[in-house]
């Protein structure tokens, strides 16, 4: 059975994504054009990068500047990639360099 998709658009064009992705074309079309080494992003980063956007979020919540309710979305969208929820939507080769 064939995986279902969605048309996403970005500066490049359109590009069919996964419909259950969090990514767009961006993401899908560096996959597809530089499978590098098949390597993923080390969980460690992924993680980390969690944890630097839940911190942002709780900062900018304090200072002022984002709503309580959208800092709150963003934590806990933050905290389920901190706690690897999220893992499969990180699926750029750990070499591929931003170039797709």
């Amino acid at each position: 059975m064939a995986k279902r998709t969605r048309v996403e658009r970005d500066s490049m064009g359109e590009m069919q994504v996964p419909a259950d992705a969090y990514y767009g074309a961006s993401t899908q079309r560096a996959v597809l054009n530089f499978p590098i080494s098949g390597d993923p992003m080390p969980r460690r980063f992924i993680r980390a990068l969690g944890m630097v956007k839940r911190a942002a979020a709780q900062t900018n919540r304090e200072l002022g500047l984002l709503p309580r309710r959208r800092a709150r979305a963003i934590a806990a969208a933050a905290q389920e990639v901190i706690d690897g929820k999220l893992d499969d939507q990180f699926p750029i080769d750990v070499y591929q360099t931003g170039s797709g």
